[in-house]
């Protein structure tokens, strides 16, 4: 093997590591007794494993109850989000009108713009409609086309496709929507999965939304309801950590297996868009 191949597969495995160690850390933690996070120094491997942490954990929280609210925001999320960035998307891509490039400029602007610049004026708007302590701020933007990234993400797919698929559709007399429902879409799939699996991703793992929007305990989602867990839990020993870390594995478990079923769909997704 050449010196220049050594050294890249030296650097990659460094940073997949560095990578790696805090996952690896999280799962020793969420398998150690109490005492044994306490010892210094304290070791990756726990001498003794308990996986009561977990059982402890689930009947100390509660996780069902976040864990259903979590995933009703997250899949109205997916899907209000693919329903708002396919049309939006393939019209930039395809459907040509005047001032058409400055619209998508100033939506790609708003990439820059934080979300914390406009929480006042968004809290106060859905205040006003009676939304607050509902899922509704934290939906209803996804129907609405507010995640620009998704919209970029799809126009680059559409912007790929041959043109003459599309005026062969055309010239069958099939109107636009048919052409996206019937050609476009389907030949999206790799980008329509990326979308919904970033899509998922943030909403999931979203705790500023929920933490502004919601004041009951029983519309709580996982993230708020974890944060929660982690400031009430203490004991005169201190917050119990291996509880808390094996929330977190549990909670993270979705993501990892959303990602593993779709790996192969999701990079060719990332690789057909352009974002390489």
């Amino acid at each position: 093997m050449k010196p220049g191949k050594i050294l890249a597969l030296a650097v990659a495995t460094l940073g997949l590591a560095i990578c790696l160690a805090p996952v690896i850390w999280l799962f020793s933690t969420s398998l150690k007794p109490f005492g044994e996070i306490l010892r210094a120094p304290t070791a990756l491997i726990p001498k003794h494993a308990r996986p009561q942490n977990f059982t402890d954990f689930f009947s100390s929280f509660t996780f069902w109850r976040s864990f259903a609210n979590s995933c009703i925001v997250a899949v109205l999320s997916v899907l209000g989000t693919l329903a708002s960035s396919i049309p939006a998307g393939y019209a930039f891509a395809r459907l040509k009108a005047r001032g058409s490039g400055l619209v998508f400029a100033l939506l790609i602007a708003s990439l820059m713009l934080p979300g914390q610049v406009t929480i006042v004026p968004v809290f106060r708007l859905f205040a006003s409609l009676g939304m607050i302590d509902t899922f509704y701020p934290l939906v209803l933007p996804a129907w609405l086309g507010t995640n620009a990234f998704a919209i970029f993400l799809m126009r680059q797919f559409f912007l790929s496709i041959p043109e003459e698929m599309l005026e062969a559709a055309r010239l069958d007399g099939a109107s636009e929507g048919r052409i996206l429902l019937r050609v476009a879409a389907p030949l999206a799939k790799p980008a329509i999965a990326t979308v919904a699996i970033f899509a998922f991703l943030g909403s999931w793992n979203d705790l500023w939304g929920p933490l502004i929007y919601l004041n009951k305990e029983s519309s709580m989602t996982l993230m708020v309801s974890l944060m929660n867990f982690v400031g009430g839990s203490g004991t005169a020993q201190g917050t119990p950590w291996n509880l808390v870390m094996a929330g977190v594995v549990v909670t993270v478990l979705p993501a990892f297996v959303l990602f593993a079923m779709f790996q192969k769909t999701f990079v060719a997704g990332i690789s057909t868009t352009g974002l390489k």
